[in-house]
């Protein structure tokens, strides 16, 4: 079925620290020679990585007022007040994995009240579609800044460990606002001898790797992380089923595992004792096992540094008891009484930023962009193949039958 879009809006982003944009100008002039009759709005912003002169440019109207647009598309969680009724939203709601099993704040914008959101919406009759929530008949999910959040949190994690733990610090990758040079910057590091875990084998594990091939950190495998010790930094990137197995000690089988994640749990004990940096690369959902449960963490003595990229509150990696911000990336936790310190020595250090690929805004929005041309586009201005009802959250005043658990979470 089409749907009827004349105007497509860009909102501006509510918080302080992001810079992506859904699409960029020069996108916005392919749009506008692909579909003519439709107006593209965007909402002026001093913090957006690309300038509103450049989307005017390209084809695009400059206005605070949005309400002409049928479709609005942002990239994080909109502040409820800005919210249009009767509209068509697209952004990271973060609100999915509020389900009915542990009704828990999913990651998403530090303060954002989720439960006002969610009112909101459905009291103002709002179609939210959401970009996570966009995947094939197999789960891959069509849209996603997973390389760059890979790419962002492999770096602030080497960082924070060459910060804490040796004489040299790397310039912030927000400071360096390229990834060539960023890269530039990390071929000529001599990281000192140490282990390093990584957990994943999707987007986000798929960019950790490429930043690690800019190191002299080499990769070995998991049988020798666990059994033999190195002179030199060395890495080892676990998938799914290296640290995942089935309770009853079945064969490992990731489509039974994404349908029954609680049949399953973690085996990652042994790694993780051998492990000083911790990068979580992995895809988490709430009824699948933790990488490590808190009282764990005691006997985890090698472990200096976690990088949770994933970023889900009490979620997989409960080192993550809050998330961090691009300016103030990372925070101590006591392993013993699991409680933030101000002190570094005997405590790890934690980064979990959530909006990572914002560090590197120019770059992870242009690659956005191209997934939204591709696969998201056509199917709503033209004929959905199942895709976008998938995603799409709330119709009407109601959730729709998929979602329907959120009423638990909003009537709470």
């Amino acid at each position: 079925m089409k749907s009827k879009i004349n105007c497509i809006g860009i909102i501006r982003e509510s918080r302080h620290d992001e810079a992506r944009a859904p699409l960029s100008p020069e996108q916005i002039n392919l749009l506008t020679k692909k579909y003519p009759k439709i107006k593209f709005i965007v909402q002026p912003s001093k913090l957006r990585s690309f300038q509103d002169i450049n989307y005017k440019k390209n084809g695009a109207h400059i206005s605070e007022d949005l309400n002409e647009c049928d479709l609005i598309l942002g990239i994080k969680e909109i502040d409820p007040k800005f919210l249009l009724e009767k509209k068509t939203y697209i952004f990271f709601s973060h609100t999915f994995k509020l389900n009915k099993e542990t009704l828990k704040n999913a990651q998403g914008t530090p303060g954002m009240d989720k439960k006002k959101l969610l009112k909101k919406i459905i009291d103002y009759r709002i179609k939210l579609i959401d970009y996570e929530n966009l995947r094939s008949k197999v789960g891959t999910r069509y849209l996603g800044f997973g390389r760059f959040a890979g790419v962002v949190g492999c770096y602030n994690t080497l960082n924070l460990f060459l910060k804490n733990h040796s004489t040299q610090k790397l310039k912030r990758a927000y400071e360096i606002n390229d990834y060539v040079n960023l890269k530039k910057i990390l071929n000529k590091v001599v990281f000192p001898k140490f282990k390093l875990l990584v957990t994943g084998d999707g987007r986000v594990a798929n960019g950790v790797l490429e930043v690690l091939k800019e190191t002299n950190i080499k990769k070995i495998n998991k049988y020798d992380f666990l059994n033999n010790e190195f002179e030199y930094p060395v890495f080892c990137n676990l998938k799914t089923k290296d640290y995942i197995s089935h309770k009853n000690k079945k064969s490992f089988d990731l489509h039974h595992f994404i349908k029954y994640p609680n049949e399953y749990s973690s085996i990652s004990i042994p790694y993780l004792k051998k492990t000083d940096v911790y990068i979580s690369a992995h895809y988490w959902d709430p009824s699948s096992p933790k990488i490590f449960e808190k009282n764990d963490l005691e006997n985890l003595l090698n472990l200096k540094v976690i990088g949770d990229i994933t970023c889900d509150i009490d979620g997989s990696v409960p080192t993550t008891i809050r998330s961090s911000t691009i300016k103030k990336p990372n925070y101590y936790l006591d392993r013993k009484f699991f409680k933030e310190s101000k002190k570094i020595k005997n405590n790890i250090s934690v980064m979990a930023v959530d909006n990572l690929p914002s560090e590197l805004p120019k770059e992870s929005s242009i690659e956005f962009g191209e997934n939204i041309i591709n696969h998201l586009l056509p199917y709503l201005i033209d004929r959905d193949d199942g895709r976008v009802l998938n995603a799409t959250i709330t119709e009407n005043g109601y959730f729709l039958k998929k979602y329907n658990y959120l009423n638990d979470y909003l009537n709470s």
